[in-house]
This record gives structure tokens, C-alpha cells and sequence, in this order.
């Protein structure tokens, strides 16, 4: 179990044992209960916020035990443009990568689906509609939204994604309880360049990556900006975060057998 897990219900027992005590004896100290309080939603709105951390959420955050290797993982796509130049670099060095594909956008791309699976890349899915406030849904708009973009998906490709990068990242109870309901995996990260934001610098991004880089990373870049037509820091980064796998000795492996092992 996640360390991170193990405090939270540590955390929501303590929270239940001062309710009782309070039912029971009378209330502690004010300055002692609001601390309490404070820092309890403090560690629900990290669960929330922080998908490493697993609270809600059993994701695959990086390769098992012993894994060799770095696995590539590209968000928020497809897009017309900037997809295929990333596929190309892909290309160029041999490696293979899981694409989180928006559905919506693959609905409007569906040539773009197809030549991500004819490369031999993985597609995963990224919700349909990349809605900002998922971790806030109701139960059944989470349930809607993943079944209408796994149909999509598996229209397109031919098979039912088994993957799934939440939106931002962001989990919660409800989220974990329609994921476990549609048998999906949760991949999360553990090397971000945070590309995905309009003010991101090449250079940054390459910075952040690499210095995460070691056998069992899990990278995410995007393929796409999540609106607009911008281009994403990562078609300008990719090229030098593959030569430095290259330096380093590092492979890039397929994420699909990671998955299977955890």
C-alpha cells in the first residue's frame, strides 16, 4: 500500500476518534482541532492534486521493481500538426511510446489514430472531453464521459484501451470507484517537463526531464496543446531527451509489460 495511503487513513481515523471524543467528552482546544481539521483537507486536497502520491487512485507512477529502461508517454493529443512530427522523432530513433489520446480530438482525427497504432505505439485514454473540472463530477458524468471515449477509441483502433491518464492528473474516490467499474489501469509519471503550459521554454522542459531519467521513469511530454494550436515545448525537446537516453545507456521501452507487472 502507498505510503502516502497508509497516513491518509491514519489521518481519517485520528479525524473520527476527535469526533467521538468531542460527542463524547466535550471539544478539544479550538487551536488544536482547527490544526487538525486544516491539515487533514490539506492531505485530501493532495490525494486529489498529486496522482504520485496514489491515494485514491492504485496508478502505475513508474516501472516495477528491477525495470530497466525509461517509458515515453505523450498527453492531450492528437494533433494535426504537431502529432505526426512527434511520431516522425519517434521514428527517427526507433522508440515506441503510449499516446493518452483525447477522444474528442480523436474523433476529429481519426487518420492520425490509425498512424500511431500502424508506428506500434500504445494508445491510452485521456477522458473525451479533457474537462478541467473531472476530479469535481458526479459519478455518473465521470462513467459517461470514459465510456463514450473508450467507445470512440476502440473504434478507431480496433481494440478497448486498457489505460488511462486522468485529466491534470487529478483523482479522487469517485474517479478510482468508475475506473475500478471499467476495469482501466491509471498510469501516472515520474518525470514531467511540464510542457504542457503556453509559457514553457525548450529548454526547461529538457532540464526537467533529464534530470529524472533512470531506469523504471515514466515520462510525460505532450503530443498537442490541451486548446488551441500552439506548438508544445516537447516537439522541440523530444530529439534531445532520445540523444540523452541514448548517452545514458537508457532504452526506451514499450509501458504496456510495466503495467503487467505491477
Amino acid at each position: 500500500m502507498p505510503p502516502a495511503r497508509v497516513v491518509f487513513y491514519l489521518a481519517t481515523a485520528g479525524v473520527l476518534l476527535m469526533v467521538s471524543r468531542a460527542l463524547l467528552v466535550g471539544p478539544p482546544p479550538f487551536a488544536w482541532s482547527a490544526g487538525a481539521t486544516a491539515g487533514y483537507f490539506a492531505l485530501v486536497l493532495g490525494g486529489v492534486f498529486f496522482l504520485r502520491w496514489r491515494i485514491f487512485v492504485d496508478a502505475v507512477v513508474r516501472g516495477p521493481r528491477g525495470a530497466r529502461g525509461v517509458a515515453l508517454t505523450f498527453d492531450d493529443g492528437p494533433h494535426p500538426r504537431w502529432t505526426p512530427r512527434i511520431l516522425a522523432t519517434l521514428e527517427k530513433h526507433q522508440a515506441k511510446a503510449t499516446f493518452f489520446l483525447v477522444a474528442r480530438k480523436a474523433e476529429e482525427h481519426p487518420e492520425l489514430v490509425r498512424a500511431i497504432v500502424d508506428a506500434g505505439h500504445t494508445v491510452g485514454l485521456h477522458s473525451y472531453a479533457h474537462d478541467r473540472l473531472f476530479a469535481i463530477r458526479r459519478s455518473g458524468r465521470v462513467r459517461a464521459d470514459l465510456e463514450r471515449g473508450l467507445g470512440v477509441l476502440e473504434r478507431l483502433t480496433g481494440s478497448r484501451p486498457s489505460l488511462f491518464r486522468p485529466p491534470i492528473g487529478h483523482t479522487n474516490p469517485v474517479i478510482a470507484g468508475v475506473v475500478d467499474e471499467l476495469d482501466l489501469t491509471v498510469v501516472g509519471w515520474s518525470a514531467a517537463g511540464r510542457d504542457g503550459v503556453a509559457s514553457a521554454h525548450v529548454d526547461d522542459v529538457i532540464a526537467r526531464v533529464c534530470r529524472d531519467l533512470r531506469d523504471g521513469a515514466i515520462v510525460l511530454l505532450h503530443d498537442a496543446p490541451e486548446r488551441g494550436n500552439r506548438e508544445p515545448a516537447a516537439v522541440k525537446a523530444l530529439p534531445v531527451i532520445l540523444r540523452t537516453l541514448a548517452a545514458e545507456r537508457l532504452e526506451v521501452v514499450p509501458l504496456g509489460p510495466w503495467v503487467e507487472g505491477t
